[in-house]
């Protein structure tokens, strides 16, 4: 069903579509290059922005059953996360409490225990100390003070995020991710399937490969003969849920609704939806599918994308499995499109050709991003926490 927010979305494209306009801040914003390629604000971001917010790692679906757990080593931090016999999904570090190392070096599988390969002390899926080889030689060893340390971590929206860094507060998530939660709902992602799932080392500050996202400005000339014939030119509608954003992509299609009646409106049908959620996630919603994608610094000028294309429903047919197939040919050709143009881009950044870099006032999801994580840095934005 449409809700009131995508309701006001449209009936603002279809403004701007009749007058020619488009949605615009007031005033323009100058960036500094500083923050794209100064060491110390990558470790200010890696050390605030990648250590003490949610980060989306995985579907659901890859924690099928109790038993099940998956490795994840993008983080800095390297991290374990299983399904207990509750069906609770548990996150920890992966992290021997004894020497140190790694508990559990597959990156994924079923288990009831997880042993040290070192010295073979063991931890359940609850991240309990269970046992360990002749004990008599740690004296009085109190077992319950040496479990995996343990990450926050949730199951929303058919998502697992994970905080990757110990905290001492509880975090509220529902407040965390408010304003997004009527439409992830609806969504359903815990009822799709990942078709597929991949990952990309680039040649590009992880902002940069963060910006290709927050703007529509580019899409018909970086993607003149991909995606520009199916969207209206530059007519985005942003909303701003500080830090979170909802970007609406219009397709051309929205002139259907124009002599409809809003009773008879639908939303997803004629829309794209970018959904920014801080820091480095977006829920980019196609008209009957679904990108997940995870942005991750690796260095000064490196950065890791990763992506899952989320489906309503298996192939049950070889036609139905084509269909799924173009769908992703064609967005991997897309994104590609942005990557080099951002390659291209960092290899200019020492140049000094540029001291700042313009973001126009139709580039609201710029504005927004920067504006977000420059609040991070200075700790005027923080997770909610009960």
């Amino acid at each position: 069903m449409i809700s009131e927010e995508e309701r006001q979305i449209i009936k603002e494209t279809l403004d701007h579509k009749a007058n020619g306009t488009t949605h615009m801040l007031d005033d323009v914003m100058y960036n500094p290059v500083a923050k794209y390629n100064d060491p110390n604000q990558l470790r200010a971001e890696m050390d605030i922005l990648f250590k003490n917010f949610p980060i989306i790692i995985a579907h659901s679906s890859d924690l099928l059953e109790a038993g099940s757990f998956l490795t994840y080593d993008d983080l800095q931090a390297p991290i374990l996360v299983t399904r207990n016999n509750d069906g609770q999904v548990k996150a920890f570090l992966n992290v021997c409490r004894h020497r140190g190392a790694r508990v559990e070096d597959k990156p994924c599988g079923k288990a009831r225990t997880f042993s040290c390969p070192y010295h073979n002390w063991t931890f359940d899926l609850n991240g309990n100390l269970r046992g360990l080889p002749q004990p008599f030689g740690f004296g009085d060893l109190d077992k319950s003070k040496l479990g995996l340390i343990e990450l926050p971590v949730f199951e929303e929206f058919g998502m697992i995020w994970v905080v990757p860094s110990k905290t001492e507060q509880t975090i509220d998530f529902d407040a965390w991710t408010a304003p997004m939660r009527e439409q992830l709902n609806g969504l359903d992602l815990g009822g799709h399937v990942v078709f597929k799932k991949w990952s990309l080392d680039r040649n590009m500050s992880w902002r940069l490969a963060l910006e290709g996202f927050q703007e529509s400005y580019h899409f018909c000339s970086a993607h003149r003969d991909t995606a520009c014939s199916s969207y209206l030119d530059n007519q985005s509608v942003h909303m701003n849920f500080h830090p979170h954003v909802r970007h609406a992509v219009p397709l051309s299609s929205i002139e259907e609704l124009r002599e409809k009646p809003e009773a008879e409106w639908d939303y997803r049908p004629h829309y794209m939806t970018q959904n920014y959620l801080f820091p480095a996630n977006f829920v980019q919603v196609m008209t009957d599918h679904v990108y997940v994608h995870t942005i991750i610094p690796t260095g000064q000028g490196t950065c890791k994308f990763q992506c899952m294309m989320l489906i309503p429903e298996a192939p049950k047919t070889e036609k139905a499995e084509r269909y799924w197939n173009k769908n992703y040919d064609l967005i991997r050709i897309v994104f590609d499109e942005d990557f080099v143009i951002g390659e291209g881009i960092q290899k200019g950044l020492n140049t000094n050709a540029n001291q700042e870099f313009l973001f126009g006032m139709y580039e609201c999801g710029l504005h927004f991003g920067q504006t977000a994580i420059d609040d991070a840095l200075k700790g005027d934005l923080t997770v909610d926490t009960v």
